[in-house]
């Protein structure tokens, strides 16, 4: 069956990056933005950088700077009143994964009215918003090339997963000097996030040439550098490299799907306000262990493209090796388990039925490999605790 491909209709990468923002506006004769960012970004100088710039050439620019971890319907409400009140023909997206989120439901809502709660899956949104440019500070989350966004439901602590080419950014920004001043942690969650988007996005059972090409890529990259990037943050060949496969990877998963662990992480966010990357990485080997019978020799490629197996090794010892891998992996870049983030133990196991059951809701668990009942996924929950 054909792929359906959509990706950007263009992406600017390298250092100084973000200095082509003016030229892009003015190209696609765009001339009132408004940049959906947070408090950090504010501080650190980012928004300056961008804004200075745009208002010397005569577009106004508001800075809506109020996004908050985990966007929730509430906060989007605030950032559509402020685009709304600005008259903004096109929205800038500046920071992590949730101001990039918090931008295209915003961009999206400008146009089409409702809430966020209107769009979820099983709906599927392609009839655009207002453009959005996408300028990414983290390797991560790849949400700047996905078509997918992620919006919490306050009444009832879900993460609502909104899918369409709607959702996929106009424009891609992608300059690695942003992520020069990140900290360590979170470095790790977000690369970490990256490797889970590839890994899952491989061995899905929605998976394609394409999204097999970029999971390869980022795979590769990953491997090589994630440690490097961790241990040495000032090294910016790695820098350079973890946010391109980043941004690999989230090709890879927008074409593709995320599986198992996507969908048990998201609850954990919304109860917990676990970090996405995080909460991914604390999931991810023990998920692999209960899906690689299923898929043997494609997570045996993904040891080959990390560089942990050789082509000689049989696809059952490289998958034992990916598995190896992945617990090392959380050992060397200071994951914690569940139990030792301070979470109330007796909250977090009368919540397992509602996560097991948001987990499946959110459509993701069926890519994966093997599906899980939701007795089996309430287990891998317990188990990811201890």
């Amino acid at each position: 069956m054909p792929a359906s491909i959509v990706q950007p209709r263009q992406m600017v990468i390298g250092a100084g990056a973000i200095d082509q923002v003016l030229p892009i506006l003015q190209n696609r004769g765009l001339h009132r933005p408004i940049v959906v960012t947070d408090a950090f970004m504010m501080r650190c100088g980012n928004v300056d950088r961008l804004r200075i710039p745009l208002e010397h050439a005569g577009m106004p620019c508001h800075v809506f700077a109020d996004v908050v971890p985990d966007p929730t319907s509430s906060s989007i409400e605030q950032g559509l009143k402020a685009l709304t009140e600005h008259g903004a023909d096109c929205v800038i997206a500046l920071g992590g994964g949730s101001p990039i989120d918090s931008a295209k439901a915003i961009a999206f809502l400008a146009k089409w009215g409702g809430t966020m709660r209107d769009y979820k899956v099983p709906a599927t949104n392609n009839a655009p918003g207002l453009p959005v440019i996408a300028i990414p500070t983290t390797a991560g989350t790849g949400s700047e090339v996905t078509r997918f966004t992620i919006i919490t439901d306050e009444e009832n602590d879900e993460k609502m997963l909104c899918t369409g080419m709607a959702f996929c950014p106009d424009v891609a920004v992608i300059d690695y000097e942003l992520t020069l001043s990140k900290p360590r942690r979170l470095t790790a969650d977000t690369g970490l996030d990256a490797l889970t988007h590839a890994i899952e996005a491989y061995v899905s059972r929605r998976r394609n040439p394409f999204s097999d090409g970029m999971a390869q890529l980022a795979m590769r990259s990953l491997g090589r550098h994630l440690r490097t990037v961790y241990r040495q943050p000032d090294n910016r060949d790695a820098r350079e490299a973890v946010m391109l496969a980043a941004t690999w990877a989230g090709l890879a998963f927008s074409n593709s799907s995320v599986c198992l662990v996507h969908g048990m992480s998201r609850p954990l966010g919304a109860f917990f306000h676990i970090p996405h990357g995080l909460s991914n990485a604390m999931l991810l080997p023990r998920i692999t262990e209960f899906s690689v019978e299923a898929a043997r020799p494609l997570y045996a490629d993904c040891a080959r493209f990390m560089g942990i197996a050789a082509g000689t090794d049989s696809d059952e010892a490289a998958s034992a090796k990916l598995i190896d891998e992945l617990h090392q992996l959380n050992s060397d870049l200071d994951v914690p388990a569940l139990g030792e983030l301070g979470i109330n133990e007796s909250e977090y196991f009368s919540l397992l039925p509602v996560m097991a059951e948001q987990a499946h809701a959110s459509g993701s668990p069926g890519n994966n490999p093997r599906v899980p009942s939701m007795e089996e996924t309430i287990s891998l929950y317990t188990e990811a605790w201890r």
